[in-house]
């Protein structure tokens, strides 16, 4: 007999027959949502086929290392079903060492023959030939099913093409995982032990709950009534939209409106109209994710239980190989171990995630990130502020949610206030998938949500240029005021002078502070506002989006069109000024800004303010804003396939390259470590004693440690912030490289600033 895993006792040993069927059919059930159940009957059937070997027995017996048990299988798939078995034998290839590549030369150093010469060293096939495997197949009682009918050809348009593979190879990998868990969770009994299934939507009932939250929000609101008007028209227009068939979606709503909310009625509505099965919401920043799940928690664990919303951000991202996922291994609870599962999968009905974490899963070809994929089919797709995606991914991106509506019957949102013109990449994105990009807007325009808001009014003053210095001056003299800077030094430098200057009520925001730090400023921003004393907030754009704040007057630092109506979302956010809010732009002395296309979008926002003159730079505009998007892109290249890392992304695709799509496929460029600061001393000495104590970083610590935890871009071997800097243990002798406990309590400024030991080319 062959086997597919072993146990702590010979005769607790899996068959490989039992495996490779438990594993196909529950593949094929996964994929058959999608109609792809025969592809992945047939991969899991496959996938393990050079296990059917004396070496793979040998190897389970502790004599034999570095076999290659999957290559034949995938041989195996491409020469009996050719083109029908294209798709699962690249699931099949990569099912432990990542999807690699779709063109022909690729495929064909499958062959047992050629890989007996190209293999590592370190790495041999368990057989030569494919033939006597297949005769111990059948000699199992294992039968090849007729071809599947695939729509994968190498001929597809190639974006299309990858995410079938993706969804294909997440169907496999996860029912893989799942069947090897369970073997090893046996019981006494011999039965396989499953982990519990998440639980199911209910949308009706989630739907009834949300609404009446939002109702009870409505009566104790402070918002004047045109406001409060607004919210109940936009909510009212979600609803309606819920019933509208399946697809691409845009939702335009002014900052203030109620958007977040609102968007999951539509998503509850329309998953109740179309039998979905989960919603995903994506939002660009953690301490909104944070914010959000925690309201989502809130609202729904009391009828459905604590598993039901599942957040999930994972702090090592999307990029880890074979080893992804340590810092969520040795789980202290049962509840932790549940949410662990509930992450590796996203079987759960309601996952509020990071947008890093979907969008480069769905461009990942390692099986850790894609495993959850499947499940997105059938689902309701949620991206907030999506105004943040950055132009040059922005055509892949729209061709794979394009496709994710088409083919696996989900819907896919846009929301923000300022809605992106990724309807003129239209053409583009028509060359990767089909469809192309051709959302619906949710709103009805005769609801003029954005002409009834005109609750501030702008001043664009970008001469002279203003000194630190004048700019103190000037808000010294503010009652209440907020002041959004672009970079991290120009509001440690502001924050400073007006510090010395000894003003009442000042306030300091940045990512240097952990979101604890971040939290207790904010709580005293908003009791200094809702009291009437003296308020005044120096901030970076970490206050623009997701930040319920309403100051009377915001200074705004020249920057990204979008930036500045996020800034004026800040502003008389509820409508209660009679004459109105007032947001001043400004040129500062030190003209510089973060990295990426931000400084062309803050020069795009300049040309167009001397090209059309102040009166013609309405915030509330769409059309100004699809100019700005149409301009932004041109200079950015995003509408071309020829320019630096767009190029290299498309003919990465182009060429059906898994592995170099996904190491360029990047939300962020930049690497960063977490280190863990001395906001609160005894929370920090206690954390870092636990560390020293368990010897290894485990999900408790890390959930414990963030709210006391500042993202910093990795430094340079020879900064001297290393000294300061101790790494986490990850046990056996290992360190973390990217999980840091900081050493000098004088470099965290508790009061106001937050971390200041560091260059400012260090924070992330």
């Amino acid at each position: 007999m062959y086997y597919a895993h072993s146990a702590p006792s010979r005769d607790r040993w899996e068959p490989l027959a039992e495996h490779l069927r438990d594993v196909a059919n529950r593949a094929g059930a996964f994929a058959g949502v999608f109609g792809a159940g025969d592809a992945a009957y047939l991969a899991g059937l496959l996938h393990d086929l050079g296990k059917y070997s004396d070496s793979f027995t040998r190897r389970l017996d502790g004599l034999e290392r570095g076999l290659d048990h999957w290559s034949l299988g995938a041989w195996a798939a491409l020469t009996r079903y050719k083109g029908n078995g294209l798709a699962a034998a690249l699931a099949i290839q990569g099912h432990h060492v990542g999807l690699q590549r779709a063109d022909r030369d690729s495929l064909g150093e499958l062959n047992p023959e050629v890989l007996a010469t190209r293999h590592p060293l370190e790495l041999r096939l368990t057989e030569r030939e494919l033939v006597p495997l297949l005769e111990r197949f059948q000699a199992d009682g294992l039968v090849l099913p007729p071809p599947p009918s695939s729509d994968y050809r190498l001929s597809n348009p190639p974006g299309a093409g990858m995410l079938d593979v993706r969804m294909l190879f997440s169907a496999l990998v996860d029912a893989d995982f799942l069947e090897t868990e369970a073997h090893f969770r046996r019981g006494l009994d011999g039965i396989k032990q499953y982990r519990p299934d998440g639980p199911a939507l209910r949308a009706d009932i989630a739907l009834a709950r949300l609404l009446e939250h939002l109702g009870d929000l409505a009566r104790t609101s402070k918002a004047a009534g045109a406001v409060a008007s607004l919210r109940t028209d936009l909510l009212q227009g979600c609803l309606d939209a819920g019933a509208q068939p399946r697809g691409t979606f845009t939702l335009s709503a002014p900052t203030g409106s109620g958007k977040t909310l609102a968007m999951l009625a539509f998503a509850l509505r329309h998953a109740h109209e179309h039998k979905l099965r989960r919603i995903v919401m994506a939002i660009p920043y953690l301490s909104i994710l944070e914010q959000t799940a925690g309201i989502y928690r809130r609202l729904f664990a009391p009828a459905f239980g604590d598993s039901y919303v599942l957040e999930h951000h994972s702090l090592a991202g999307t990029r880890r190989g074979p080893g992804e996922g340590k810092h969520e291994a040795d789980p202290q609870t049962e509840a932790e171990r549940l949410a662990g599962w509930l992450r590796q999968n996203w079987d759960a009905p309601l996952i509020v995630t990071t947008s890093v974490q979907l969008l480069e899963s769905l461009f990942s070809n390692r099986p850790s990130a894609c495993r959850k994929l499947h499940r997105l089919a059938e689902s309701v797709i949620l991206f907030d502020e999506v105004q943040t995606l950055p132009p040059k991914l922005a055509v892949p991106t729209l061709a794979t949610l394009s496709r994710l509506a088409e083919r696996y019957g989900s819907s896919v949102v846009f929301a923000t206030a300022t809605q992106p013109a990724f309807e003129s990449l239209h053409e583009r994105v028509t060359v990767l998938a089909p469809r192309g990009w051709r959302p619906r807007e949710i709103v009805d325009p005769k609801l003029r949500l954005f002409q009834r808001v005109r609750r501030v009014e702008v001043e664009w003053g970008l001469e002279p240029v203003r000194s630190w210095g004048s700019l103190a001056e000037e808000l010294a003299t503010q009652g209440q005021a907020l002041c959004i800077v672009n970079l991290k030094r120009h509001a440690l430098a502001l924050a400073q002078l007006l510090k010395n200057r000894g003003i009442p009520g000042l306030l300091h925001l940045s990512t240097n502070m952990c979101p604890a730090h971040r939290e207790k400023a904010l709580a005293r921003v908003r009791r200094r506002l809702d009291a009437g004393e003296p308020c005044l907030l120096i901030s970076t754009q970490c206050v623009e989006a997701g930040v319920d704040v309403d100051f009377p007057v915001v200074y705004r630092a020249l920057g990204p069109l979008e930036a500045i109506a996020q800034a004026a979302g800040r502003c008389n956010r509820n409508g209660r000024l009679v004459e109105g809010g007032r947001v001043r732009v400004f040129v500062p002395e030190d003209e510089r800004y973060p990295p990426g296309g931000y400084g062309q979008a803050a020069s795009v926002t300049r040309a167009l303010l001397k090209a059309r003159g102040s009166e013609e730079m309405d915030l509330q505009c769409a059309e100004l804003f699809q100019l700005y998007y149409r301009t932004f892109y041109e200079l950015t290249g995003a509408t071309e396939s020829d320019r630096g890392k767009v190029k290299e992304l498309s003919e990465s695709i182009r060429r059906q390259d898994f592995v170099g799509t996904a190491e360029l496929y990047r939300l962020i460029d930049q690497d960063a470590i977490s280190v863990l600061m001395p906001f609160d001393a005894e929370t920090h000495r206690t954390l870092a004693s636990r560390l020293r104590d368990d010897r290894r970083l485990t999900a408790g610590w890390i959930r414990d440690a963030r709210p006391y935890t500042v993202s910093l871009y990795r430094p340079k071997l020879e900064d001297p912030v290393w000294r300061f800097l101790n790494p986490a243990p990850l046990g056996k002798g290992e360190l973390s490289d990217d999980w840091f406990v900081y050493l000098n309590a004088d470099h965290y400024d508790r009061e106001l600033l937050g971390f200041t030991g560091a260059e400012d080319s260090w924070i992330a």
